[in-house]
């Protein structure tokens, strides 16, 4: 387990805020008494992802401001449906995660009734085949869940990898349309 930080949440927004206004990471060390890596570990890319994305929204929000009125309207009806649709696959995957469980749990249930001394006996085979039927509806019932997790592996590696005290949450709303394809996809 890492050793608790010598610097508070509050120093470290500073230390965050300060690097995206252009400060290098050398400078805060000195300035807050701690190593370079100290910092550089905590933001290993700076802020220049933060940067980018600031600039990406600035740029979006410069283009639709320039589009007609009847089309911003447009774009914000097939934004508002599009997070409709990836809040959606997100349900879709959680009870698809949970009926996989529970589905699994039954046909592992069912595996007591098998006869050891005659496991290909008639009865046997009749539970056999029930067990089958249970592990294959669970499989498919974990088809969205697992595609989503593969949508989302950068995601889960940082939420894996993030530091104890931070939180960090999956935005279905964000996935890449090549994401969301595959989800549709398996979906069908």
């Amino acid at each position: 387990m890492a050793r608790p930080s010598k610097l508070t949440e509050k120093q470290w927004s500073e230390i965050q805020h300060r690097l995206m206004n252009g400060e290098t990471p050398g400078t805060l060390a000195k300035e807050f008494k701690v190593g370079r890596t100290t910092i550089t570990d905590r933001f290993p890319a700076g802020c220049r992802e933060l940067k980018e994305l600031a600039n990406q929204i600035v740029s979006s929000d410069a283009q639709f401001k320039a589009l007609p009125i009847a089309s911003q309207v447009s774009v914000m009806s097939l934004v508002d449906d599009l997070k409709a649709i990836s809040m959606h696959l997100a349900g879709a995957a959680k009870y698809g995660a949970a009926t996989a469980h529970r589905l699994s749990g039954i046909a592992n249930a069912q595996v007591e009734k098998i006869d050891d001394a005659e496991p290909l006996g008639a009865q046997s085979l009749e539970t056999l085949k029930g067990i089958s039927a249970l592990t294959k509806l669970a499989n498919d019932s974990s088809v969205i869940p697992i595609n989503l997790l593969n949508a989302n592996k950068e995601s889960i590696k940082i939420i894996n990898n993030a530091p104890a005290m931070q939180t960090r949450t999956i935005d279905p709303g964000k996935l890449s349309d090549a994401a969301l394809q595959e989800l549709l996809d398996a979906r069908a």
